[in-house]
């Protein structure tokens, strides 16, 4: 494993933890050279879905996009990336589950912004205002006072 800090390829593993599900392993590192540490991930690569874009162009499913798109979203919130791993390990266990070959890039966002909307209000505003491709401010508007509505209810 490449060292994030120094780029040297020796490390060790400090801790070694499984998630909840059992589905993934999550390693502490580290570095033999400058002595920092990291984190990485161990999970199976099973999900082999196509993703069916807007405009009808197929590209693979890809973790780490959605990833950063979530990162985005969730600038300056009170968001683990734990949090954010959980989410996405949930939504490929659902993906999975429902669609063996192609998914509707809607499917997906529909998805992420229910657990999104979960997990932090204002980072699900951001992801919406991007995903939904909000025309206007009135738009914007008019999904702000539900997610309001929402909240005293």
């Amino acid at each position: 494993m490449k060292c994030p800090f120094c780029g040297h390829l020796e490390d060790k593993v400090i801790d070694s933890r499984e998630s909840g599900e059992g589905d993934v392993i999550r390693r502490r590192r580290e570095c033999l050279k400058c002595s920092k540490r990291f984190t990485t991930y161990e999970a199976v690569e099973e999900l082999r879905l196509m993703v069916v874009k807007k405009d009808g162009r197929r590209e693979p499913y890809d973790r780490k996009k959605l990833m950063s798109g979530l990162l985005k979203a969730c600038e300056k919130r009170p968001v683990a990336v734990e949090q954010l791993e959980t989410l996405i390990d949930q939504l490929e266990r659902d993906l999975s589950r429902h669609y063996e070959k192609e998914v509707d890039s809607r499917a997906i966002g529909e998805r992420v912004m229910e657990r999104l909307h979960a997990l932090d209000p204002v980072a699900y505003v951001r992801f919406a205002s991007v995903y939904r491709e909000f025309k206007d401010a009135n738009q914007f508007m008019r999904e702000l006072k539900e997610l309001l509505a929402q909240q005293k209810v």
